[in-house]
């Protein structure tokens, strides 16, 4: 009879001594030693679209639950006013863009035989007039012109002579063709046309809402015909990608692990699948452990916050669902540090 209380004491030690063993290898874990255990949830990015223009609203392809690609084009302004600023920039910087070429491309052969033309008419009335005038002069001391008509002949003869230079002188102007300052002031004007032409074209490209990213819309939160504005958005859109399993490590098994390291995640949706998975980062300070994740033993506790990247070709990880994370431990390191790519096609 004395054997029996023997047993049950012993008994009731090796099971402490288990407890005690489970609680130091498998407390964080839920798992083998060699493992890992946590728990957390599915954690994704979310993004308000909202137009870069303040205009009425024409259209919207989108709805709500709706998947989208990126370039996908989710609603559009409208854009009539717009279009008219362009044609009109447009029309102005083609007609700035003639008046460079015509600048570059100097003066025609039509115009530089004219000049010359020009010339050669002025010399012969210069010489003319220079003829008439010696003439008159002669005259005078014979008192057969008067002293007035040898001075309109002279003034006359003066003045064709400065019609000749004027016109020697346009004659090379039209030869060198304009100056590089005017040339350079042109193309300056130029660039400043086009400068608005582009910016008025880029205010009408804002007049479409287009995906930045593959996702789902969460929230249609205008219609058409509401005032649209950078402030107010127009769209709430959850990404497709990245998605993560935020989860807290306590600081005891906060040095088993690493950047890189490969690792799998399991949901209570789809129990059978394993998600490849790797730790992307590793919070550098302390935290109190969350209310989402808290008992009553460790809600004083200090965790650290560790993004668990989880690849998700399917689908089936969606924002705040419950998932497990088993982390592999005594990986080799240079299996660390792998482009998140790889583990996915893996």
């Amino acid at each position: 009879m004395r054997k029996k209380p023997l047993v049950i004491a012993a008994v009731l030690l090796l099971a402490g001594a288990a407890a005690v063993a489970w609680w130091h290898t498998g407390r964080n874990t839920g798992g083998p030693a060699d493992a890992l255990m946590l728990r957390g949830n599915v954690d994704i990015r979310q993004v308000n679209l909202a137009f870069n223009a303040s205009e009425r609203i024409a259209s919207m392809a989108a709805e709500e639950g709706q998947k989208i690609h990126k370039g996908d084009v989710l609603a559009v302004l409208d854009s009539q006013r717009l279009t008219h600023s362009v044609d009109q920039l447009a029309a102005r910087a083609e007609a700035q863009s003639q008046v460079v070429a015509r600048m570059e491309a100097g003066s025609r052969p039509e115009e530089i035989a004219r000049a010359r033309a020009e010339v050669q008419a002025a010399q012969a009335d210069a010489e003319n007039a220079e003829r008439n005038a010696k003439r008159l002069a002669k005259l005078i001391d014979q008192h057969l012109a008067s002293r007035e008509q040898t001075d309109n002949a002279r003034a006359g003869a003066d003045a064709a002579a400065a019609r000749l230079k004027a016109v020697q002188e346009s004659l090379a102007l039209t030869v060198a063709g304009p100056r590089r300052e005017d040339i350079a002031a042109a193309r300056a004007t130029l660039k400043a046309d086009q400068a608005q032409l582009a910016l008025a074209r880029r205010q009408l490209a804002d007049t479409e809402l287009v995906a930045p990213a593959d996702g789902v819309i969460e929230n249609r939160l205008l219609q058409p015909g509401d005032m649209a504005s950078p402030q107010t958005p127009v769209y709430t859109v959850a990404l497709n990608d990245p998605v993560w399993v935020r989860a807290y490590v306590e600081e005891p098994d906060l040095g088993k692990l690493q950047p890189g390291m490969q690792a799998t995640v399991q949901t209570d949706s789809y129990p059978e699948k394993h998600y490849p998975a790797w730790i992307g980062f590793i919070s550098p300070t302390a935290e109190f452990t969350p209310k989402s994740v808290e008992t009553r033993e460790v809600r004083t506790d200090l965790v650290y916050q560790v993004r668990v990247f989880v690849c998700n070709p399917e689908g089936q990880l969606r924002l705040g669902m419950p998932a497990g994370v088993t982390i592999p431990l005594g990986q080799s390191p240079a299996t660390l540090g792998t482009p998140a790519q790889t583990h996915c096609q893996e």
